[in-house]
Formats: structure tokens, sequence, C-alpha cells
């Protein structure tokens, strides 16, 4: 299974823009190109193009209550970044959680709705991708593995590390940088942490992989600082060459990860070699020896 997710953040259009653009890349080949059938009878993918429609509406990243959908979980960090890791002062703050019972039903509808669809298809999977589409980070796309809410390391590891590898060998010139998001700050109440964490406690033998494209907005900007002066300006690109080119640069890591849900035997560890690869892996991007 793969899952395709932009505009969870109202003013984050470019994630919605990027998800339609493969959405119709992908309904264009279906009437000619057989090879795109049959990776479709072997995975399934599912695109959800918008989920924060009132913020995208009012030019708001949280969603009509005030709320930030991203730090809306019933999760708590202890190494929040202050404020940017998600706040319960005020709606009127930016990264308000809201959810003040901390539990499933408090949340959000649109936290609620594109959860219990995650769960839905991941019921169906042995093997599961999703890549939130995101911007307003940093000066290079990156692509970001849980977790947001510490620097622990993540329990498929391995397998992150695979995948990863798999990238760099295939695509050796590619644009991203693939990291824990927790390298870059931490947050309470991320969506794809609360979804990973109650998924393998139920399910520990599937591989679910939630995956973020953060892309690099401020290169945008350092591109047209005239931009700012825009409530999207920040957020993504407005010279239409750089709006055209933002909506096929992912087309080929799209393609990737397809690839790679159908030959999922590339990536996937066997359970003698995981010890190895995870020291690997930790090497990498210095996660932290368990302290089991």
């Amino acid at each position: 299974m793969l899952g395709i997710i932009g505009g969870i953040h109202g003013l984050e259009r470019i994630g919605t823009r990027v998800a339609t653009a493969f959405l119709r890349y992908l309904v264009s080949r279906l009437s000619w190109d057989e090879s795109l059938k049959w990776q479709l009878e072997r995975i399934r993918i599912f695109i959800v193009p918008m989920v924060n429609p009132i913020g995208t509406l009012n030019f708001t990243r949280s969603n009509g209550n005030g709320v930030d959908l991203m730090r809306n979980a019933p999760l708590t960090s202890a190494t929040s970044t202050w404020m940017l890791g998600g706040q319960s002062y005020s709606s009127k703050l930016p990264w308000y959680r809201g959810n003040p019972e901390q539990t499933f039903e408090g949340m959000e509808v649109e936290s609620k709705t594109l959860i219990q669809h995650v769960r839905k298809q991941l019921a169906r999977s042995r093997h599961a991708i999703t890549l939130d589409l995101h911007s307003g980070f940093g000066l290079q796309d990156q692509i970001w593995f849980p977790y947001a809410k510490s620097k622990d390391y993540f329990p498929q590891l391995p397998e992150i590390y695979s995948l990863k590898t798999l990238l760099d060998r295939v695509h050796p010139h590619h644009i991203y940088r693939f990291e824990p998001q927790s390298k870059n700050y931490t947050t309470h109440g991320d969506l794809w942490d609360y979804l990973h964490e109650t998924d393998l406690a139920q399910n520990p033998s599937r591989i679910f992989l939630p995956l973020t494209l953060e892309m690099g907005s401020w290169n945008w900007v350092k591109k047209n600082p005239i931009q700012l002066l825009s409530f999207l300006g920040a957020f993504n690109p407005i010279k239409p060459h750089r709006m055209k080119r933002t909506l096929r640069r992912h087309l080929p890591l799209f393609d990737h990860l397809i690839r790679s849900l159908v030959s999922e035997q590339a990536w996937s560890i066997p359970g003698p070699e995981r010890a190895e690869i995870e020291q690997k892996a930790r090497a990498e991007w210095q996660s932290p020896v368990d302290p089991s």
C-alpha cells in the first residue's frame, strides 16, 4: 500500500498541488501503460489531496478551530521543541494542540478521519508506506521518518535504512536529505507517530513506514524574497516556472516508492540480518543505543 497525503496545513497548498499532479499522472497512464496496470494489481495506492479544507479556505495553517492537526494526536513528547513542538495555551497562537482530553475521541474531526482512513487501508497490507507532503522548512527537500516525538530509534529502522539505501543506489543523484524528523525538531502529538505506535502494538509483523516529504520552501523565498509579502509566499512556489518544476520533480520518487512496494523483497530485512542493518542505520543517523 502506498498513501500520498497533502493539505494537512492550510497554508501549505503545494502539497495538495503535488498530490493532485501525481493523481493526474497515474490516470493519464492507465489508458495505455500496461506496466502500471500490472503494478496496481499488486499494490493499492490511495491519495488524499486535502486533509484540512477549512484551513485552506481561511489561509491558515490550523483548521477551523485553530488547531494544528500535526500536533493533535494524544502523544506527549518529553523533549518537544518549545512552542514549535506544540502548545496548549491558546488557539490564537501558532502550533496549538487542541485535544485537552488527550484521547482519540478528543481529536479534531480531520485528524480522526485521516487516521481511520489510513487504518482501513493498513488492514489489508503487509507492507505499507505513506508520504505526507509539507512545505515551509529548510533550503533542501527532505524525507523525514519517525520519530517526531523523541530522538529514540524507530522500531522499523532497518527497513527505513534499507529503503533509503535502495533509493541511493537506484537514484544516486536524487535531491533529498533522508533522516529522522527529530534531527530537525521534536513535537507533541504527531499523527504519524501515533498511527505507527498504535498499529505496531496491534500488528507487530506489519511493516508500516510513514514518511514525510518536507519541500524546502526557503529556497523559493531565497530566489524570490518579494513573495514573503504574500500569505502563501513562505510555503509555496509563486513563480509559474517554479510551480511547474515542483509539480514534476517528485514524480521519480513516487514511481520509486511504487516499484519498491511491488518488489518489497528488495528492502525487507530477514530476521538474522536486522541487527547488522540496524547498527549501520544508527551509525548514519546517530540513533541512541537501546538501553536494554
